[in-house]
C-alpha cells in the first residue's frame, strides 16, 4: 500500500494498545479495497481521553475505535451519540461528523456479537437466553437481546443485588420485564429448557485456564449455543463443557472481527464482503498462533 499526503488516518485510542490485533483487521479491509487509508493504535495515559478525541479532531482523523478503559470515559467529549451507544453507556467507535469539529460516537460491540451469531446460524428472536456476569458487558449484552427480542433472559451473577441494578436498568430501557437477575447459586432455579448462553466475564481467560464460572455438568445440559466472549485460550473450559454435554460452543474472535468490521463500514462507507471477513479471520487466527 503507498501512503501519501492524500491517505487518512484512523486509529485505536486506549490503555494498553501494543496488544491490539485491530491494525489487522483494518489496513488488510483498507488494502483489500483499495482505500487510501492507514490504521495505528494510539496509547492515551490515564485522565488524557478529552485531550486524545479533541486532538484526533484537529488532526482530522477519519475515526477512532475506542477499548479499555475509555468507553465510558469518552462520552462527554462527543458531539453526538448513538442510540444504542447511549442505552449501552458505552462507546467503541467515532466517526467524525463531516462539517463540524467533533465525533459521533457508536457502539459495535453488540452490533458485531449479533452478526457473529447471525454468519453462525443463531437466531436470537423468540429465543431463551442466559447471561453468566453483570458488568459492563454482560449489561450490553442483555440490551442486545432485549431490543432483538428474545423471549427471556436470565442474567446470573456472584452478586444478585448487582444482576437485579442491572436488569431493572435494562427493563427500563427496553420497556418490559425481560431480564430476569439470580444468584449464580441459584442457577439450579432455571426453568427447564435449551437455552443460548452467554458468558460475559473474564473468568477463564489466559492464563487461568482451568477457570469456569459454573462447573455443574448438569447445567451444561440446558445450553444448546454457548458464547464465550473470551478468545484468548482459543477453546476455554466454558466451550468444553458446553460441547461435551452436546452443545455448539464458540468464542469471541467473531464479535472482535465484526466490530471492526462494522467500524470500517461507518468510517469509508464501504462494505466488506463475507469473503473478506473470512480471509481476515484466517489471519487474525494466524497471528494468534491458532491453527
Amino acid at each position: 500500500m503507498e501512503y501519501n499526503g492524500y491517505t487518512r488516518t484512523c486509529g485505536l485510542i486506549g490503555n494498553p494498545v501494543e496488544h491490539t490485533q485491530s491494525p489487522l483487521i483494518h489496513n488488510t479491509i483498507s488494502e483489500a479495497l483499495g482505500e487510501n487509508c492507514v490504521y495505528v493504535p494510539f496509547h492515551v495515559p490515564n485522565g488524557k481521553v478529552g485531550e486524545a478525541v479533541g486532538g484526533a479532531a484537529a488532526l482530522n482523523i477519519l475515526g477512532c475505535n475506542v477499548t479499555v478503559p475509555y468507553k465510558s470515559d469518552v462520552i462527554p467529549f462527543l458531539k453526538d451519540i448513538d442510540p444504542l451507544a447511549k442505552n449501552i453507556g458505552a462507546v467503541n467507535t467515532l466517526v467524525r461528523i463531516e462539517g463540524e469539529y467533533g465525533f459521533k460516537g457508536y457502539n459495535t460491540d453488540m452490533p458485531g456479537l449479533y452478526r457473529a451469531l447471525l454468519s453462525d446460524g443463531v437466531k436470537v428472536e423468540g429465543e431463551s437466553v442466559i447471561i453468566l456476569g453483570a458488568g459492563g458487558v454482560a449489561r450490553a449484552v442483555a440490551m442486545l437481546f432485549a431490543t432483538k427480542n428474545a423471549k427471556e433472559i436470565f442474567m446470573l451473577n456472584r452478586s444478585i443485588e448487582r444482576a437485579e441494578a442491572v436488569a431493572k436498568e435494562v427493563n427500563v430501557i427496553a420497556g418490559k420485564e425481560i431480564v430476569k437477575p439470580l444468584a449464580l447459586s441459584d442457577y439450579k432455579d432455571l426453568p427447564d429448557g435449551k437455552y443460548i448462553c452467554i458468558q460475559a466475564t473474564n473468568v477463564g481467560m489466559f492464563p487461568n485456564v482451568e477457570d469456569v464460572v459454573i462447573d455443574d455438568d448438569e447445567f451444561f445440559k440446558k445450553i444448546k449455543t454457548g458464547y464465550d466472549l473470551i478468545f484468548n485460550p482459543w477453546e476455554t473450559k466454558f466451550m468444553k463443557k458446553v460441547k461435551a454435554a452436546g452443545g455448539s460452543a464458540y468464542n469471541g474472535m467473531k464479535m472482535l472481527l465484526y466490530q471492526g468490521i462494522i467500524a470500517h463500514e461507518l468510517w469509508t462507507g464501504c462494505e466488506v464482503s463475507d469473503e473478506l471477513a473470512d480471509t481476515i479471520q484466517e489471519k487474525l487466527k494466524k497471528a494468534m498462533g491458532v491453527n
